[in-house]
């Protein structure tokens, strides 16, 4: 009996959970305010207690589950239409750096301290401040970055050029194990592969940690690497 209750509280779980996810709508978790990942994660843990509780009890989550789903769903609706709302709900932008100038104060309220601010320039590709011009801390917890304009990517429109049109790479080789299917799709069989690892002077398949192909036929093989990298330049 206790596992049929199990049963149906889990089904029932599933199903409100389904459902309430399809009203709040299909967002990337980066692109959660903190309200909306905070009640995520409400909704979720009332998700396993409704699935996990008696059947006799089961009332009280399920309503929860919905309150907090049906409150979620009338606010992205009313956050669409005031703007003031969707500052509030939402929160804003708040500058970190412009011109040369960081603002401590703003870092203090989006309480990022200096070694997590400088990580996040250089998981966006920039190590050094100079290069620049303004830092933007968005809403939902990413950071947006704008570069000088000397500094900027070049692109085939600067150059009055068009160039080719790139193209997905697909894993062939993934910690020592042909992805057979992979290398089908790219055309080619596991002789080519051999080969080709041949000549980049690579014996064992074993020692590859990863490896690409594109549709040019252009492999690009990264092997594993025994030694930590013991620099540490960043703290």
């Amino acid at each position: 009996m206790e596992i049929l209750q199990a049963l149906f509280t889990s089904l029932v779980s599933i199903l409100t959970l389904f459902i309430i996810t399809k009203l709040i709508g299909n967002r990337e978790m980066s692109q959660l305010s903190m309200f909306d990942y905070i009640n995520s994660i409400t909704i979720g843990s009332i998700a396993a207690e409704l699935a996990t509780t008696e059947f006799t009890d089961s009332l009280k989550p399920f309503v929860a589950m919905l309150v907090y789903g049906i409150i979620i769903f009338l606010l992205s609706i009313l956050t669409d239409k005031s703007i003031k709302l969707r500052r509030l709900v939402t929160g804003k932008a708040i500058i970190l750096f412009d011109n040369g100038e960081i603002f401590s104060k703003n870092l203090q309220k989006a309480r990022i301290d200096i070694n997590e601010f400088m990580s996040q320039l250089r998981i966006n590709g920039y190590f050094d401040l100079s290069n620049i011009q303004t830092i933007i801390l968005e809403a939902n917890g990413k950071v947006s970055i704008l570069p000088v304009s000397d500094q900027r990517p070049i692109i085939g429109k600067d150059l009055g050029i068009k160039p080719t049109q790139d193209n997905l790479v697909a894993n062939v080789i993934i910690d020592g194990n042909i992805l057979f299917e992979n290398l089908k799709h790219t055309g080619k069989n596991e002789k080519w592969l051999i080969d080709q690892l041949k000549s980049h002077d690579i014996k064992e398949i074993s020692d590859i940690f990863l490896a690409t192909c594109d549709l040019n036929n252009k492999l690009q093989v990264y092997k594993k690497h025994g030694e930590k990298m013991m620099l540490d330049l960043f703290e």
